[in-house]
């Protein structure tokens, strides 16, 4: 009431004047404080999660700081420098593993900032990996063989014969397996690296994947899905994209990524095709975080994500050049780009 009464006693211009400054005043505080409530639900639906407005130093929020803020959660895309091409990319539950199929070696990260924990020498022209729990697989297409490392700390622990140009590699919660691209066959080891079978699929196999019960094969050459018992016996032959790389299982269904017809195939778990859905040009890798499905765009330099119960895009991010395949290690999305010597991590 006397700020009111001061009023009053001011020249009646200046006591207009005063006047429409406080509510200009009132009105701009007011006004910066709808952007942060409108800033942080958009923040919430253009991310898989909720992300608080990093760097806001204020409850009176900015609202420039806001709208730079807004754009860095939407677009956060941030690199590391590992090795030359790197392909391979695998997650053991506290460190992210790179492949650097140009350097002959594997690169081991700290998930949270990148930090590299160590580099350390393989066979050639190292493509993938996959953990077994406790030591990393890497398989080396060019010396037709796969190195076991030690998870902790990187120790070469064996290296094993698998066959001809070994390209993906897997683990079903008790042995390995390789594909073989140019046998047409893939190579089933025990954890001590014993061969205990090798066994025909499609042509030129690439890629891998475990669903809790069987081993799905993604054939390049035929165009099709091998289904695999974890003895060896075929369950069946699926036809999927022209080209199939990549595979992933997220937790109910298998995906495939087409390179050559750009788009990637949902397949139930008895094969049946539930959905074809584009995803960019030249598609290589797929990688599942739990609800939605990324794929490698190796051709566009991009990375499409999916949602996994209708295939609808979500987005596209820009990675490097020729991003090769993807993993998720539980808060991020990490990218290698083969085309350079860094992985990207969304």
């Amino acid at each position: 009431m006397k700020r009111w009464a001061a009023f009053g006693t001011l020249h009646p211009v200046m006591a207009v004047i005063v006047a429409l400054l406080f509510s200009v005043l009132v009105g701009t505080s007011l006004h910066q404080a709808r952007p942060q409530e409108k800033g942080e639900a958009l923040a919430t639906e253009s991310a898989p999660e909720l992300r608080p407005l990093i760097g806001v130093t204020s409850p009176k929020q900015n609202v420039l700081q806001i709208a730079i803020l807004h754009w860095y959660n939407a677009n956060l895309v941030t690199q590391f420098t590992t090795g030359t091409s790197p392909y391979g990319v695998a997650f053991d539950g506290a460190s992210i593993w790179v492949t650097n199929d140009g350097a002959n070696s594997v690169t081991k990260l700290k998930p949270s900032d990148g930090t590299k924990l160590g580099t350390f020498t393989v066979g050639t022209a190292p493509l993938a990996l996959a953990f077994d729990g406790a030591n990393m697989w890497v398989a080396n297409i060019n010396s037709n063989n796969v190195t076991k490392l030690n998870g902790s700390t990187g120790a070469v622990l064996g290296t094993f014969t698998v066959g001809t140009q070994p390209d993906a590699v897997a683990f079903d919660g008790s042995n390995i397996w390789v594909s073989n691209l140019i046998d047409n066959t893939v190579t089933k080891l025990s954890t001590s690296g014993t061969t205990l079978g090798t066994f025909t699929v499609g042509t030129n196999p690439a890629g891998l994947a475990f669903d809790g019960t069987n081993i799905w094969v993604t054939n390049n050459g035929s165009a099709s899905v091998t289904k695999l018992s974890t003895s060896g016996t075929v369950l069946g032959s699926f036809t999927v994209g022209t080209n199939p790389t990549g595979i992933a299982f997220d937790g109910t269904n298998i995906w495939t990524a087409n390179f050559g017809s750009n788009n990637v195939t949902k397949l139930s778990l008895t094969g049946t095709t539930l959905g074809t859905f584009a995803a960019g040009s030249g598609p290589n890798g797929v990688a599942y975080d739990g609800a939605n499905i990324w794929v490698t765009d190796f051709n566009g330099g991009t990375v499409t994500q999916l949602k996994a119960s209708t295939g609808a895009t979500l987005n596209t991010f820009t990675v490097g050049k020729e991003p090769g395949n993807a993993a998720f290690d539980g808060a991020s999305m990490w990218v290698t780009n083969f085309g350079g010597t860094t992985v990207s991590k969304l």
